[in-house]
Formats: structure tokens, sequence, C-alpha cells
């Protein structure tokens, strides 16, 4: 199964298709995405490629069980808290025991990637809206935002009047915000 082909489904409405028509086709997908986010915090704990594997499949299986019970919203921090938890208590089998405060560090370091990459689907979402705005807006916008021009200089660059680069800023940052709102919230 192709994942390119799902690239444009949503974490969330692959776990919504699984939960209506319990397909494991959807988890497979979901699943395949975080392989080698799931692999290197594995790796980070047990410290063993093989071993580090084999918790990956293993931690795959309990989230295919697990998800089949019950309704999960966020299934990335699922994800790391199984494979978290997974390891530790292979660990604890072996009677190997992790400081907290590398605990920590590890869970620090998933919370930064998982902030960065919320950061980035921000970003491209705004970028995607601001191509919906009407002309004079997305331009005053670009120009005072992004390149930090003043008024004045837009007002220059332009040709509009100090009046309309204030009202195409004001309505254009509004405009922007109800797309990007409609956008993350469909059903309201």
């Amino acid at each position: 199964m192709s994942q390119d082909k799902y690239t444009h489904i949503s974490d969330q409405e692959l776990l919504e298709r699984f939960y209506t028509d319990h397909n494991n086709q959807w988890l497979g997908v979901l699943l395949q995405r975080y392989t080698f986010l799931l692999l290197g915090v594995c790796m980070k704990y047990l410290k063993n490629e093989e071993a580090a594997k084999d918790a990956v499949q293993q931690i795959f299986l309990k989230a295919i069980t697990e998800l089949g019970k019950y309704k999960v919203v966020y299934i990335k921090s699922w994800l790391y808290m199984v494979a978290r938890n997974h390891c530790l208590m292979q660990l604890r089998d072996r009677n190997i025991f992790i400081p907290v405060e590398e605990k920590n560090e590890l869970a620090a370091e998933w919370s930064d990637k998982e902030e960065m990459l919320a950061k980035e689907q921000s970003l491209s979402l705004l970028e995607s809206k601001l191509n919906e705005l009407n002309e004079a807006q997305k331009t005053c916008l670009i120009l005072f935002y992004l390149q930090k021009k003043s008024y004045q200089e837009i007002v220059d660059a332009t040709g509009y009047n100090l009046l309309q680069v204030k009202s195409h800023i004001q309505n254009g940052k509004r405009n922007l915000k109800i797309l990007v709102e409609k956008k993350m919230n469909p059903h309201s």
C-alpha cells in the first residue's frame, strides 16, 4: 500500500475512518507515519537496534488491539506514551532503571518535535489561507507582517493611500483569522 496515496489525509481523519469502518488499513497508514519516531524513542531507551525494532512491532500490535477497544484523540502522543511504557517495562524486566532526569529529557525532546510539527502545520495553513485573500489584503499583510514594512513604505510600494493600507491590513487580518478558524473547525 503506497503511503504517498494518503499524505493528504490527516491523522485525525484516518482515526475517524478506522473508528467508522474498523478497517485496519487506516491504522496501518497511521502507524507507518510514526515508525521512525517510535524507533527513535525505543532506541533511546533500549540502546539496541534489534530490540528497538522488535519493540516497535510489539507497539504496533498493542496499538491495533487497544485502538479497537477505545477511542484515542491524539494518536501521536498516545503512541509515544505506549512506546515509552513498553520500553520501561522491558528495562524493568531486565532490572535496568532509567533515572527520572533522562525520562524528562526524552519527553521534552518529543514535545519539541511535536511543537515544531504543529508550528510547521500552522504556518502552511496560514500560507494557504493567505493566498485566498484578495490581492490588496494579501499584499499589504505580506509587506507589513512578513517584510516588516511601515505603513508609509507600503503606501510607497503599492500606490494605495494610508487609509487604504490600514484598512487592507485590518480587514486582511480579520479575514485570514476567519479562514483559518473555518479550516480548523469545519463543523462550527
